[in-house]
């Protein structure tokens, strides 16, 4: 059987080169919405993070009419730490829409979720996105993006794809690149034309794939999938079986059955081969797993995931604050929240470390893992963070580590300056290549020479570059690489924050905390130029004397405090340092609290 009336597109690309504005435009001229009614920008990112952010988090099932034919369109994340989203949802789907940035060309993501669709054999649409801006490259582009299809290895047919030049914004296409066109008739009529329809035997034993999952409190989890074979129902008996453990599968009923139609979820009685469904009532259904017919339980391969590459240490928090904010300290309940992560981020790995109350997460990268930490945070999670360390392997006798390609654009006159911050980090330089005014290049990089660089970056490019980097291979151990140059200002003792003890302090280095804020000893409360940690006490007091009121002298200003977010200061922590997370608060601080403790442990290490 063949569904002529059935489209199933994933919409790829780069972070920030326009796909949920795309898929805006898409759902509005694909009839989703009423005339008057009102819509938000960026519908499809309805998480709060992501609207904060500015980023796809989650991939997002959504569906829109043209001429009859219906077009399920997968919307898919772009940051490379989000990774894992894209490639399970690539199973879903017949071809994708690779969206390319008209300026900024293909970039490092670019070339992951395309090699990753390729070896599906998806069929491909090139959409040069953005060509309205002044800027705009789009013969060079699509160019680059041949260059790209030929170095993935394509396919004879993969490499005569189609390119449609939109603007996402604006809601027009063309297949001319100087014509910025009326709608986007041309994009919706290449799609009908270009990407197969699914097909499948309908009278065959029903088999779906779960590719994702998504969770109600009232109805609990939720599979989503495409039907491969067969026919399913409301009320039908499944059985769920899965690939690599071929002993376990149980049987199960299909209580409540829904097919996508704009961004509303439709109950239907039945759907058939093609549909991407959602379904609920398995208890303990997961992705990878086979929702097969009673009589014949045949599971489906799934894609094998990327290993993660970064991980960080979760633990209770044990400081002198703990419990004050938070809703959830212990440390049962950071662990049954991390293993309900796993059931739906199929590239997150938690395990148990050698204490009761710390747990090891391992992840795509520091992004991937710090969303994590803001979602429990957000929910009334209080708990402390390590550093991130990378994972390593042993290939063939011999350690190796992981290693980003790292793409940077940045202003002709800051070229030096990224140079030898790469060569400090062990950066092996690929290529370098003028883009107008600026210059891109193109780094091999050890991913722990990369752990507390974007300040850095920011700073070396006057705020002006942009960088972007993902995973490439396993390269033997590159040595010892410098983390941290400066030192941190340590808290003396606990008390509120005086601004006498801060206009003092303020001259041994950059300030986090301002006036009234509670500290503890051990708390780190700033930077300090010089490597080293230095002990500074924010507590102290203008005492009154018998010559002198506390308050004669002139009033004191202070420098306002550098305000850190939680991924600065992921980056900024060192090994003995840890990031303490609650609902109101970030704060940093030293795992050993005491000063004496901790100028003993010093020695001892030294020794």
């Amino acid at each position: 059987m063949v569904r002529n009336d059935l489209r199933n597109i994933a919409i790829i690309a780069h972070v920030d080169h326009g796909k949920t504005t795309l898929v805006d435009e898409m759902l509005k001229q694909g009839g989703a919405f009423r005339e008057n009614q009102v819509v938000n920008d960026r519908v499809m990112d309805n998480n709060d993070l992501e609207r904060e952010r500015g980023i796809t988090i989650l991939a997002k099932n959504t569906s829109c009419m043209y001429n009859g034919v219906k077009i399920n369109i997968v919307d898919t994340p772009g940051h490379a730490d989000f990774s894992g989203e894209v490639e399970r949802i690539l199973k879903m789907v017949n071809g994708v829409l690779l969206l390319v940035d008209s300026f900024e060309g293909t970039m490092p993501q670019t070339r992951f979720v395309l090699q990753k669709a390729l070896e599906l054999g998806h069929k491909v649409i090139v959409v040069v996105n953005k060509t309205d801006r002044p800027d705009a490259r789009n013969h060079e582009v699509v160019d680059e993006v041949l260059e790209l299809l030929l170095d993935l290895d394509a396919t004879e047919e993969q490499l005569d794809s189609p390119v449609v030049f939109c603007s996402g914004r604006m809601g027009v296409s063309s297949y001319n690149p100087d014509v910025l066109g009326t709608d986007f008739k041309p994009l919706f009529d290449k799609i009908i034309e270009h990407i197969d329809p699914p097909e499948g035997d309908e009278n065959g034993d029903l088999q779906v794939l779960v590719s994702s999952i998504d969770y109600n409190d009232y109805v609990g989890r939720i599979a989503i999938g495409r039907i491969e074979r067969g026919v399913i129902k409301q009320n039908q008996e499944v059985m769920v079986c899965d690939y690599h453990n071929r002993t376990a599968p149980f049987k199960s009923k299909v209580v409540s059955l829904y097919t996508f139609e704009g961004l509303n979820k439709v109950p239907v009685e039945e759907a058939t081969v093609g549909d991407i469904v959602c379904f609920s009532g398995i208890e303990g259904v997961t992705i990878g797993q086979t929702i097969c017919a009673v009589n014949n339980p045949e599971p489906l391969p799934f894609v094998k995931i990327s290993e993660p590459t970064v991980e960080m240490t979760f633990s209770v928090n044990t400081s002198p604050f703990a419990g004050r904010e938070g809703k959830f300290v212990t440390s049962r309940q950071i662990r049954d929240r991390l293993m309900k992560e796993t059931l739906k981020d199929v590239s997150l790995r938690v395990t148990d470390s050698e204490t009761l109350d710390a747990f090891n997460v391992a992840g795509r990268g520091e992004m991937h893992l710090s969303i994590l930490i803001e979602t429990m945070r957000r929910e009334g999670y209080e708990l402390s963070v390590s550093t991130p360390r990378v994972l390593t392997k042993e290939i063939d006798g011999v350690l190796c580590e992981p290693v980003e390609r790292l793409v940077v654009d940045v202003p002709a006159d800051s070229v030096g300056s990224v140079m030898q911050s790469m060569g400090q980090r062990k950066g092996e330089m690929v290529s370098m290549h003028p883009i107008g005014s600026r210059t891109r290049l193109e780094f091999l990089v050890p991913a722990r020479g990369l752990f507390g660089y974007r300040g850095e970056f920011m700073t070396d490019t006057k705020g002006e570059g942009i960088m972007n980097s993902v995973f490439d291979s396993y390269k033997p151990y590159f040595g010892d690489i410098p983390r941290r140059t400066v030192g941190s200002l340590v808290a003396w003792e606990t008390g509120p924050s005086i601004t006498y003890g801060l206009f003092n302090a303020q001259e041994r280095g950059t300030l986090f905390i301002g006036a009234g804020v509670p500290v503890y000893e051990g708390m780190i409360v700033g930077v300090s130029p010089k490597a080293g940690d230095i002990v500074i006490n924010v507590c102290k007091k203008k005492h009154l004397t018998n010559t002198r009121a506390s308050g004669s002298d002139d009033a004191l200003h202070l420098i306002p405090p550098k305000q850190m977010s939680l991924e600065e200061c992921l980056d900024f922590i060192q090994d003995d340092e840890l990031v303490e997370v609650t609902p109101k608060s970030i704060r940093m601080r030293k795992v050993i609290l005491e000063r004496d403790l901790r100028l003993k442990a010093e020695a001892k290490t030294r020794k």
